[in-house]
């Protein structure tokens, strides 16, 4: 996968987005010396970038995050190294932007200057096995919701339709034409379609852009 200075991962709740941003940063380390993950989640969800602090610092990459994620205060706070984004250019990040509008209103603070550079890609993340975002017309709901709510919108589309540790290989093969069909109706590219590494050896063959998974682990 090629990498923009700036690569931000949206999605709706349980989309997957952080489990992503967290194997992206990890795959941008290996060609680039300064890596940082900026988590925007910035109401408590399920998994945040946080439970991941031990794996990121080993490999060398920062983590800017609220001082409250991983706690039980849910307070809608960002740290102000938030601007060392778009006022460190030297330094390749990954965005982590929030399942809901305040998560992509946070972005909205950032959106000019990010726009102003114009070296980013914006990837929206889908998951046909969650309720509100079962069907392409839902999907698409959503991607415009986070789109109006940031005032930037999406270079392309992640495929991570799964059931968790309960994913099959048919599953992920059923979910490439929901996304295709996203990719149509907005005329956006399905980068990437993502698998756990149990499943990528028996997929890898039958799925273009098929991209292998490490789960992240809750704390």
């Amino acid at each position: 996968m090629e990498f923009k200075r700036i690569t931000i991962i949206s999605g709706h709740f349980g989309s997957g987005k952080t489990n992503i941003s967290v194997n992206l940063a990890l795959e941008l380390k290996k060609n680039k010396e300064d890596v940082a993950i900026l988590d925007i989640d910035i109401v408590n969800p399920y998994f945040r970038t946080k439970d991941s602090t031990q794996l990121l610092e080993e490999n060398g990459i920062k983590l800017i995050c609220s001082e409250y994620a991983n706690s039980n205060v849910d307070i809608p706070a960002l740290p102000q190294q938030i601007y060392g984004v778009t006022d460190n250019l030297k330094s390749s990040f990954i965005i982590d932007v929030g399942g809901d509008d305040r998560g992509a209103l946070a972005l909205g603070r950032l959106a000019p200057k990010i726009k102003e550079e114009n070296d980013f890609d914006m990837y929206y993340v889908v998951n046909k096995f969650r309720p509100l975002t079962s069907d392409s017309k839902s999907a698409i709901e959503v991607m415009r919701e986070i789109e109006f709510a940031c005032k930037m919108k999406f270079t392309g589309i992640i495929n991570n339709s799964n059931l968790g540790l309960e994913t099959t290989s048919s599953d992920v093969l059923g979910s490439v034409d929901y996304a295709n069909q996203i990719a149509k109706e907005t005329g956006l590219k399905v980068v990437l379609t993502t698998v756990n590494n149990s499943l990528y050896n028996e997929l890898k063959d039958k799925i273009d852009n098929l991209y292998c998974l490490t789960l992240q682990k809750k704390l």
